[in-house]
């Protein structure tokens, strides 16, 4: 196995993850490159790209300038604080419930919502839904956490269509920050490819149905479809992350 020389990463860490002739990570690499942008700059360009969809928004009568997808942790935590305090933005907070939760997990997400002050849209899939989920993608892709990550990456964006909200603020973009796939200068954006290729394993629900073999049902795997490419394009479903803004300190 080899090892970042840096960081100590092995090579098969994260997903993408290459070594250069030195033996130093992509992700190493990557964060070098973080010094030389002009980050103030990079404010600026995020502050008026909030202030354009918050008047947009204010001229259709929408009471949220943007959706947060959030879990409680530290990241989405510090994104809500962001758009909010930082910005003055209202954001509407969207989060999928997998289920599976700590007394401390749950504690987090009710203390965002308290000090923060902010709306929550929240989807919670069917207890035996999650097992019976838990349980097929361990045997077809090695995941046992495969309906959290479709969860959070597909439910946000159907809220983001069902209450006419196109800007949708994510964190860092874990394939620039930590793995070194993008260049910042990219200014990589969400997108239904990248989540169904980093997130969803490759797989879309409508895959999983037509597996002879699937126990799963459409029930169970309602909150995973993805919104029609119509739908997206009459709200102007746009997803960003701060990352590519903001100095990000993983």
């Amino acid at each position: 196995m080899e090892y970042c020389k840096r960081c100590v990463y092995p090579a098969n860490a994260q997903p993408g993850l290459v070594f250069d002739d030195e033996g130093v990570c992509s992700g190493c690499r990557a964060s070098e490159g973080r010094g030389d942008v002009d980050w103030v700059d990079r404010g600026d360009m995020l502050k008026s790209l909030f202030a354009e969809y918050k008047e947009r928004q204010r001229k259709k009568g929408n009471p949220y300038d943007c959706i947060v997808p959030v879990s409680g942790g530290k990241d989405s935590t510090f994104q809500t604080w962001v758009v909010k305090e930082e910005y003055g933005l209202n954001p509407l907070l969207v989060s999928y419930n997998h289920t599976f939760n700590t007394p401390l997990g749950a504690r987090n997400l009710a203390n965002l919502i308290e000090k923060l002050d902010c709306n929550l849209v929240r989807f919670t899939t069917a207890p035996g839904s999650a097992k019976r989920l838990a349980k097929y993608m361990l045997e077809k892709v090695g995941d046992v956490t495969w309906h959290y990550h479709a969860g959070i990456n597909t439910f946000p964006i159907r809220a983001a269509v069902h209450y006419d909200v196109p800007l949708i603020v994510w964190g860092e973009d874990g394939f620039s920050e930590l793995v070194g796939m993008h260049n910042l200068d990219d200014f990589v954006e969400f997108t239904k490819k990248k989540r169904q290729e980093h997130h969803m394993r490759g797989f879309e629900p409508e895959d999983l149905l037509d597996d002879p073999d699937c126990p799963l049902t459409a029930y169970d795997l309602a909150p995973f479809f993805y919104p029609k490419d119509e739908d997206l394009e009459k709200v102007g479903v746009r997803g960003i992350y701060l990352s590519n803004y903001m100095y990000w300190n993983n």
